[in-house]
Order: C-alpha cells, then sequence, then structure tokens
C-alpha cells in the first residue's frame, strides 16, 4: 500500500480550511453558509444532527455536488459556503479536499467532527423521522 487512510488525512487537512467547533458554531444559522453532515445515517440515528444540516453521505457527495451528474441536487448549487462534518473531522477532511479538487471554492469543514461541535455545545437535535416510519 503507498498511501493510509491516514496519510491522505493528513495531506487534506494541510490544503483544506478547518474551523474549530467555536468557529463553527459562530457560522452556524449565517444565510450564507449551508452545513453538510457527511455520515452515515445510523450515526445521525444515534448522535443527533446539527439543526439546519443537510445530510449528505459520504459515498454520494461528489454525485450530489456535480451539476452534471444524474444525482445533481439544487440544494449544492447555491452561492453559499458549505461547512462539512462527520463524526471526527477525517471523512470530512477527505471530502473537503475532494469538492476543493472539483473546483467548489467556498468550503471547509469542522474539525474534530459532530463530537467537537457537541462538546462546545452547538445544538443538537433529533433525527427527524420519516413519515410512515
Amino acid at each position: 500500500m503507498k498511501k493510509t487512510a491516514k496519510s491522505l488525512v493528513d495531506e487534506a487537512m494541510v490544503q483544506v480550511t478547518t474551523y474549530t467547533a467555536e468557529q463553527a458554531r459562530a457560522l452556524h444559522g449565517h444565510p450564507g453558509v449551508q452545513f453538510v453532515d457527511v455520515r452515515d445515517v445510523r450515526e445521525l440515528e444515534r448522535e443527533g444532527v446539527v439543526p439546519g444540516a443537510i445530510h449528505a453521505p459520504r459515498g454520494m457527495l461528489e454525485f450530489w455536488f456535480d451539476p452534471d451528474s444524474p444525482y445533481h441536487r439544487d440544494v449544492f448549487a447555491q452561492d453559499k459556503e458549505y461547512v462539512l462534518f462527520c463524526a471526527a473531522g477525517w471523512r470530512s477532511a477527505l471530502a473537503t479536499k475532494t469538492l476543493m479538487d472539483m473546483g467548489l471554492e467556498r468550503v471547509a469543514h469542522v474539525g474534530g467532527g459532530f463530537a467537537a461541535w457537541k462538546e462546545a455545545g452547538g445544538p443538537v437535535a433529533e433525527k427527524a423521522k420519516k413519515a410512515g416510519a
């Protein structure tokens, strides 16, 4: 193996904008900022969500952001800064780097992820249940 998961994360961390949980809290709710949760749906159900964050599973992120993809979602074509987070900040660092590689300029992530967000007193809500579930 030429690169490890850790080396990929370390490389991404050098290149991406990382907000502390406190900085992210100050941005939360700002109309020019959209939080994006890249955690697995089971993590959302178990741990809760950041109110107002859009869930974009890590495996679909590139497809949902790419305007030429048949899976593109308009919510990812807005003139906003996208602030990504995962559980601990590793997946979101890789996802942020990937979106930068795709040409997105206003993208960052939360260092320490959802765990740091909760520890800093960031708001957390239960994941909304789907109708009929």
